[in-house]
């Protein structure tokens, strides 16, 4: 009988926001694997966890994911845990999941911490729809995605460095305006954590001055003049026809 593959998410930031059922399975599998079996020991020891781990990180995850789908074969349970957030969000994950999902291995994903979602809500931009973007292509293909992205409708969240978030702010104000409504979240849970809202101009202006740390979630409203037009459109489309059908009816 097969074992079962466990999606864990860890703590962006803040080691409280781990919950009882994570520690729970982290305890009870057989073998956890680890981005980086440095940074989730210090997780592991904090919360007394002294389960076997081994790497699988991006940089190995298309050789290991079919061992490890072979060791979930013979009857191991084992749980995916990475740096810091849940499994397969802009982190490895996905090609072991689908590796599972081909043998009809049977996986489970524990709710949990994940930096977007925070950083979304705190923005003060609509939430209902959005879409993840996760980190832009640094080189090749970085231009003609936000020209894509330009007239996207819904609210749109990124990843970026540190180090990136100053020229990255400035590519944005080329592609979606200067005026866009932004806001800028950083070290989110953590004891510095931030959050800084305005136009696109103005984060730029500000992050100029104020050279960012941490993680970054950069969250861009979507273009509400394209919506306004296709609800316009559509509004016309529906009128067009109603007076068509009107007509039909009186012939």
């Amino acid at each position: 009988m097969s074992g079962k593959l466990y999606i864990v998410p860890t703590p962006v930031g803040n080691l409280g926001d781990m919950t009882p059922r994570a520690i729970d399975v982290l305890k009870s599998v057989d073998l956890v694997l680890a981005e980086d079996t440095r940074t989730s020991g210090v997780l592991m020891q904090h919360f007394d966890i002294h389960t076997k781990m081994a790497s699988h990180h991006k940089f190995n995850e298309h050789e290991t994911a079919g061992k490890f789908a072979e060791e979930l074969e013979n009857g191991k349970n084992i749980a995916l845990v990475t740096d810091a957030g849940t499994p397969g969000i802009s982190d490895p994950g996905f090609m072991l999941v689908r590796e599972c999902r081909q043998r009809k291995i049977e996986v489970e994903t524990l709710p949990g911490a994940t930096a977007f979602v925070p950083a979304l809500v705190n923005s003060g931009l609509p939430c209902e729809r959005f879409t993840f973007e996760g980190f832009l292509p640094q080189k090749k293909g970085r231009n003609s995605r936000l020209e894509e992205l330009a007239g996207e409708s819904r609210t749109m969240i990124f990843y970026e460095s540190p180090l990136r978030l100053v020229k990255t702010l400035q590519q944005f104000c080329s592609a979606f305006g200067e005026s866009r409504e932004a806001s800028v979240s950083r070290e989110i849970s953590k004891m510095y954590n931030h959050t800084q809202n305005g136009t696109l101009k103005e984060l730029y202006d500000y992050f100029s001055e104020n050279a960012p740390r941490g993680e970054i979630v950069i969250i861009v409203a979507g273009n509400f003049e394209k919506l306004k037009k296709d609800k316009i459109d559509k509004y016309a489309q529906f009128k067009n026809r109603h007076i068509d059908s009107k007509n039909d009816n009186e012939i």
